[in-house]
């Protein structure tokens, strides 16, 4: 099986006062051919832009970087009509949008919107009902019947669209075995990376549920939501005392970065800030024009050998 390409992005929690700002972001993003953003998605709280409407504006304005929400609140947005929404988007972007999906976290604030409140592991059962319920919704064929617990279609035509991949944002045990028998890739909670206790015993759950099912577990790729700050300088510690990534000079960067994707097996990475919110403009520059143009060539002179 061939190694998918790497994936190199930005993220955002982006305010409506900062709309202008994200659009610059997206766009310098486009232009030096990252292949992702990602914007968080709260619909609860006033000051914040809209996902899944913000994607589609950026999409709009951009040539090549695919868009995806980090992660979807699914209890807000019923899978059918998320369905439609991704067939839209993909239709109209010519296939840039991934999927990103969670469980729902916040359910004090979900349950405010007037969305009926989930136990946990009801929460994870309609997350994978959910994901099922998309990919039945694309690709065309006959009308779909699902009786699932928590969600029914009776004879709805799929979309001649394709599905997009799904990367979830899984954390608890169950919900990762669920990572495993139905999506594409994993954004491990908490910004963990791939020398984290929290990743090493969360990615054997996901690969035991996938080969359970008869999948390879290579399929499901591993996305890192890093943060961190890029230093003209290098430091003389790139991790704090707990052994969290904080950062360096690019070519610090370079080499933890390729070291993640040659010895950890990492396929992708979505910058943040230090404090895990919006990288500025000076350091997504650096990523974008320093940092990912060096790690691909390092990856790409291995694999020449």
């Amino acid at each position: 099986m061939t190694a998918p390409e790497v994936a190199f992005g930005f993220g955002t929690h982006p305010g409506i006062d900062d709309a202008q700002e994200l659009l610059r972001m997206a766009q310098l993003a486009d232009r030096a051919e990252l292949d992702h953003f990602s914007l968080s998605d709260h619909p609860y709280i006033g000051g914040r832009l809209d996902a899944y409407a913000s994607i589609g504006f950026i999409l709009g304005r951009t040539q090549h970087i695919s868009g995806f929400a980090n992660v979807t609140n699914l209890p807000t947005r019923p899978a059918p009509v998320l369905a439609r929404t991704l067939a839209s988007l993909s239709a109209l972007s010519g296939g840039r949008v991934v999927l990103g999906m969670g469980a729902g976290g916040l359910w004090d604030r979900i349950s405010d919107m007037g969305v009926p409140r989930l136990s946990p592991g009801d929460a994870v059962d309609a997350f994978e009902e959910a994901i099922v319920l998309v990919k039945m919704l694309s690709g065309g064929g006959p009308p779909v019947t699902y009786q699932g617990r928590h969600y029914q279609v009776n004879e709805i035509e799929p979309s001649p669209v394709a599905a997009p991949p799904v990367w979830t944002g899984s954390v608890g045990r169950k919900s990762l075995a669920a990572t495993g028998r139905v999506a594409d890739g994993w954004i491990p909670g908490h910004a963990a990376d791939w020398l984290s206790e929290r990743y090493r015993a969360s990615r054997p759950v996901i690969d035991e549920a996938a080969a359970a099912v008869g999948r390879d577990p290579r399929e499901i790729r591993t996305i890192f939501n890093f943060p961190g700050r890029v230093t003209d300088r290098p430091l003389p510690a790139t991790r704090d005392r707990e052994g969290r990534w904080v950062g360096g000079s690019v070519g610090q960067w370079t080499e933890e970065l390729t070291g993640a994707v040659l010895e950890h097996g990492a396929s992708g990475f979505t910058l943040f800030s230090a404090g895990g919110g919006t990288p500025d403009l000076v350091s997504l520059g650096r990523w974008a024009d320093e940092i990912v143009p060096a790690v691909r060539e390092a990856i790409a002179k291995d694999e020449r050998g």
